[in-house]
């Protein structure tokens, strides 16, 4: 090949020199048709030789007539290096599609899978189109023809590749049904709401493509999904195929990635699109997980990791959006999973993830999880973890972040000083560099951990109370400047905590009401239950005990409910009210407030009060 190419170079130089070259289209279509695609270093190194031997021949050459002819020749080779550049920008989507069909070649079959997925990545500056996927299938085919001709029989690499390319030819006819259809599932709700969630199973995305598509393992996928929100044996019956499973990953990839397109667009709410995109992302992750979970117990290894790598190519993605949820979690989007079992899903593809940027972001989304599910140790280690990543990237608003996460957890710790110190540092930081989301946060956290520390000390003076709610309340108001959601949210439940933990129960009913109703609309399961709870405490300091048993309730169940151990704290005040009211009157409010129970738990959740409280008079004993 490099003598190839070096006869190729001397023959353009010498038709150059008699005055044969019109122009340097000429020169170029000389190199397209002679130079082979994945040999471009070689012939580089080859360029540079004659560079090299011209540059030396003007050197020493005294001869004007030699030295003459060596600069035009210097020149000649100069069109070739333009020509070359025009030729490798040209080429280099087939250059690098001829690194991966290599790559796949020499692979062990069983890295292959790996290999393809890492090629597909949307995450990669140069993601694949569709016209360049088609390049792929053909080379895969080639590939596999040129090793099947050399051998008797296809051996297990040959075959692999076939396999592979018939995967993603499969994948792009598919998505040539589905690709008009991404979208129409929401026209055809009318006005019903968009997004994924609790849907019946003639509404939402899944039951719409399973219509559009003519696969019988996706079809019967979707169908699983529409039904179970979830991956179930039903919806992956067998062990899979490889070229089937190739047809999936695609196909879930390509409807991910226009899903978050089409919401990112959306003009008419862009708050709403982004919520929207959110639960896109965090919902196709959790299909990937669980497809892995379903292919582990089908024992198909390599495709349950090959689903984890896809599922944490989906959170890579995510974290480098804009609206990554720094200080908040939207797991209600999540088509009814458990946190808990959300959160297991999400750690696992996770702890592969090399020391990055998007990984410092998804590990302060998960510590923020833990939390809401009183995990306090795994958050505190999350967010510990978050903060020196971020540190290294250099990521400042992570790093903001993850100060006021870990001073939020020290609180609950019991840990003030520590809370206080976090927090100072996130509000130095976040003025420092401006960011006015994180200095909100940090002034919520500072006035609310002050508050906690002055209380354990008995030090809280008049002029302290006052300085303490000035903080919480910039805190609130910068956080409405800003249009933050989940951070009105945490900043209107810190001062209402802090009025409460004051005395100041009027106020605080007023604060944790519109907390209470910023995190409904956001799907905060956790703040939701905090502020119930203490509502319940505010109405108590009224003596209004039907409120505080209705507020109390409803705030031990929504904790209970997410498996969090604060659910205890409204369980502990509920317990005293009924042994101060008796059971009869207590069952009787109960009864009383059924209505306003059965909208925010219903029914189940109402019936399931009496003995979620006898379970927890039950535990003193």
């Amino acid at each position: 090949m490099r003598d190839r190419y070096l006869e190729l170079i001397d023959r353009i130089v010498a038709i150059t020199l008699k005055g044969q070259i019109r122009s340097k289209e000429q020169v170029y279509q000389m190199l397209q048709a002679d130079i082979s695609i994945g040999t471009g270093e070689i012939f580089e190194r080859c360029l540079q030789t004659r560079a090299d031997d011209i540059q030396t021949q003007l050197t020493q050459e005294t001869d004007e007539l030699k030295q003459a002819k060596a600069t035009r020749k210097q020149r000649a080779l100069k069109t070739i290096q333009g020509e070359w550049q025009r030729w490798q920008k040209e080429n280099q989507a087939n250059s690098a599609l001829s690194t991966v069909v290599q790559g796949l070649s020499a692979a062990e079959p069983d890295a292959r899978l790996s290999q393809l997925l890492q090629a597909l990545d949307p995450n990669q500056p140069n993601a694949l189109t569709s016209e360049q996927t088609q390049q792929l299938i053909q080379m895969l085919q080639q590939a596999q023809s040129s090793a099947t001709g050399s051998s008797p029989a296809p051996d297990s690499a040959a075959f692999g590749l076939k396999e592979l390319a018939t995967g993603l030819r499969q994948g792009l006819s598919t998505w040539r049904q589905l690709e008009a259809n991404v979208v129409s599932w929401i026209y055809d709700q009318s006005q019903a709401a968009l997004g994924f969630g609790n849907l019946p199973e003639q509404r939402g995305p899944w039951a719409s493509w399973a219509k559009a598509v003519s696969s019988t393992g996706l079809k019967s996928l979707f169908q699983d999904l529409a039904r179970h929100q979830a991956v179930t044996a039903e919806g992956v019956p067998a062990p899979s195929h490889t070229s089937d499973w190739v047809e999936m990953a695609l196909i879930l990839q390509r409807l991910q990635l226009s899903l978050v397109n089409w919401f990112d667009k959306q003009p008419y709410d862009p708050r709403a699109g982004k919520r929207l995109s959110i639960a896109s992302f965090l919902t196709f992750t959790v299909v990937w997980s669980q497809l892995s979970q379903r292919f582990s117990q089908l024992n198909q290894r390599i495709f349950a990791e090959g689903c984890f790598q896809m599922a944490l190519q989906v959170l890579v993605q995510f974290a480098q959006q804009d609206y990554f949820p720094l200080y908040g979690g939207l797991f209600a989007a999540l088509s009814g999973e458990s946190l808990r079992t959300v959160l297991d899903y999400l750690d696992q593809p996770l702890r592969q993830a090399p020391n990055t940027e998007s990984k410092a972001r998804i590990l302060t989304l998960l510590g923020y999880s833990q939390r809401a599910l009183g995990q306090y140790p795994q958050a505190l280690q999350l967010h510990q973890q978050a903060l020196q990543i971020a540190r290294e990237a250099g990521d400042r608003r992570c790093e903001i972040a993850s100060l006021n996460h870990l001073s939020r957890t020290w609180v609950v710790q019991k840990d003030y000083a520590a809370a206080i110190n976090h927090s100072q540092r996130a509000l130095i930081l976040a003025r420092q560099t401006g960011d006015r989301l994180g200095e909100a946060n940090a002034l919520a956290n500072y006035g609310y951990s002050e508050v906690f520390q002055a209380q354990q000390q008995n030090q809280l003076d008049p002029d302290q109370y006052e300085r303490i709610l000035d903080y919480l309340q910039q805190g609130l108001q910068a956080a409405e400047k800003v249009g933050d959601l989940p951070s009105q949210a945490l900043c209107a439940n810190s001062l209402g905590v802090a009025q409460v933990v004051l005395g100041q129960h009027q106020a605080a009913i007023k604060s944790l009401e519109q907390g209470l109703k910023i995190a409904q609309a956001i799907g905060d399961r956790a703040l939701l239950g905090l502020n119930y709870a203490y509502l319940s405490e505010a109405h108590r300091g009224l003596e209004n005990r039907e409120m505080a048993i209705v507020n109390g309730c409803l705030g031990m169940y929504l904790l209970n409910q997410i498996n969090s151990q604060q659910w205890r704290q409204p369980a502990g005040l509920l317990s005293i009210l009924y042994g101060q009211l008796g059971s009869e009157t207590f069952q009787s409010i109960l009864a009383q407030y059924r209505a306003r129970f059965l909208a925010v738990i219903g029914v189940d959740g109402y019936d399931y009060l009496p003995t979620l409280l006898d379970e927890y008079r039950q535990s003193l004993e």
